[in-house]
């Protein structure tokens, strides 16, 4: 079975302290650019929770198809990877992506995205974005795998193709428990 690597976010865990962001730019030296984002969930203008969203490493990448330089590629175990040497700067792929993943870099007016910190990964070593995370909500997870009973596909209502098929499962939050007795 072939392996792809992607991420799981539990939204009951998440606290939206932007650590994940803060440390992926601190990594990539990053000015004004932002490769993980932390997006709010609302319902009725009512914070709901929040979600950690990067390039989503999907199975049926729409960068790779777009790009005629040819600068994306996809590694064995599904990461995609980039090369920023043969940009022309287009941007064809930031209009593909539906999920807005590549973007413009303003020092370079070429296109950059998040790597999945590959480095580290070939070191055994975790991303920097999950690294960060206080609260373990983020985790990097085979989707190849059989995946936690309570992860989902997607969220209710969040626009996830089914042609690119993003490597991210969730975890919604579930219902508190109570452990009092009434007497």
């Amino acid at each position: 079975m072939q392996k792809q690597l992607g991420f799981l976010v539990d939204l009951g865990k998440c606290v939206g302290c932007r650590g994940c962001e803060v440390a992926c730019s601190n990594k990539h030296q990053l000015d004004h650019l932002q490769y993980r984002r932390i997006m709010n969930i609302n319902k009725e203008n009512q914070v709901l929770g929040f979600l950690s969203l990067a390039c989503n490493h999907c199975i049926n990448p729409e960068c790779i198809r777009v790009c005629k330089e040819k600068c994306f590629y996809k590694r064995r175990d599904g990461v995609v990877l980039y090369n920023s040497q043969r940009c022309n700067g287009c941007q064809r792929c930031i209009g593909a992506c539906p999920f807005q993943a590549p973007k413009v870099n303003p020092r370079t007016k070429k296109i950059s995205k998040c790597d999945f910190c590959f480095e580290q990964l070939d070191q055994g070593l975790e991303p920097t974005c999950v690294a960060s995370c206080i609260v373990g909500a983020l985790q990097v997870i085979d989707i190849m795998q059989p995946i936690p009973v309570y992860a989902q596909e997607a969220l209710p209502n969040f626009s996830i193709t089914q042609f690119t098929k993003p490597s991210i499962r969730v975890i919604l939050p579930r219902a508190p428990q109570c452990f009092w007795r009434k007497g």
